[in-house]
């Protein structure tokens, strides 16, 4: 039908697309030398589980969706392959994404102690565990916890051992999703904090004689000088306030589409296991499909809130040509 031709086609362009514009990302961090630290390493290893993501897993996942019956028609090995593939990397984007609200966290409520030597060993610690924690759920069921694949129904699917769904759903989303919960209401919480305390600072302004201005231009600072101490207000806000903002709003749009693209997900694949509920094959392929478009947005996020990707995109085509 037309609505299965064109439903096909944005499945294409979707896995397409994503594969595409994450290459771009680590194409861009490898090229240009200021990319080379800090925290460009964790969006690199955020955009190889989404590359992985997009060539390793969602043609195999095409490929089954036009099986009539979505039935596994390509052996048992490639099923294996196909699951091992799909968890490790999709938990591996899910970890990265959690790594980068954390370092966004730290950067901000800890900038003394958060150095930037504390700060390249510590994501490269992060960046060890997000792969083994990884590795360790997908390689589960290969060692014998739970069966993926059934040769007499010809079908492929994550172990559906109640003990491993729990262990795995919990590993995989329940637990990244709470850390990343926790650390955008901590960084609401510190940046209403800074803003109240910027207004109970703010200084009262003093006769004309006694007050020595900059520029008009924003913000507006005024300062004074009593006993060898200097204080000053601000009319605008703070660099810092501004960044802080900045950082704030990233975090809370990658957690919310981080959300919304795989809670239906992990809902139903922990429901479905424990109550033996038989969820329609329509419904697990559109959960699933919208978990992998995860992988398509996670790069257009953190890459719209920086300058810097944007001007290294524009070089780097320039330089092409």
């Amino acid at each position: 039908s037309v609505f299965t031709v064109l439903i096909l086609t944005l499945l294409v362009l979707l896995t397409v697309a994503t594969f595409l514009w994450n290459l771009l990302v680590l194409a861009t961090i490898l090229r240009v030398k200021a990319f080379h630290r800090v925290p460009h390493n964790l969006v690199a290893s955020t955009a190889v589980s989404d590359v992985l993501v997009a060539a390793l897993v969602m043609p195999l996942s095409l490929v089954k969706e036009l099986s009539a019956g979505r039935r596994w028609r390509l052996g048992r090995e490639l099923c294996l392959v196909w699951v091992c593939f799909d968890v490790l990397c999709c938990t591996a984007s899910i970890w990265n994404v959690t790594a980068i609200a954390l370092d966004r966290y730290w950067s901000i409520t800890r900038q003394l102690q958060y150095t930037l030597l504390a700060r390249r060993r510590i994501s490269n610690v992060m960046i060890a565990l997000t792969w083994l924690l990884s590795a360790a759920i997908s390689l589960a069921p290969l060692l014998g916890w739970g069966e993926t694949y059934s040769p007499e129904q010809e079908r492929c699917q994550v172990s559906q051992d109640p003990a491993y769904t729990i262990v795995s759903t919990g590993g995989a989303f329940y637990l990244p999703l709470c850390v990343v919960l926790f650390v955008y209401w901590k960084i609401y919480k510190a940046s209403k904090l800074h803003m109240a305390g910027r207004r109970r600072n703010a200084v009262v302004p003093l006769p004309e004689a006694a007050q020595v201005k900059e520029a008009s231009q924003e913000p507006q600072m005024v300062f004074t000088a009593r006993r060898a101490a200097i204080t000053f207000q601000t009319d605008g806000e703070t660099w810092r306030e501004q960044k802080e903002k900045k950082a704030a709003l990233m975090v809370g749009i990658l957690i919310g589409v981080f959300v919304l693209c795989w809670i239906p997900f992990f809902i139903t694949a922990l429901i479905s296991p424990l109550c033996s509920c038989n969820i329609p094959p329509v419904w697990k392929s559109i959960f699933l499909w919208l978990g992998y478009s995860n992988s398509f947005f996670n790069p257009l996020i953190y890459t719209a809130f920086n300058k810097n990707y944007n001007n290294a995109f524009k070089n780097l085509f320039v330089k092409q040509r």
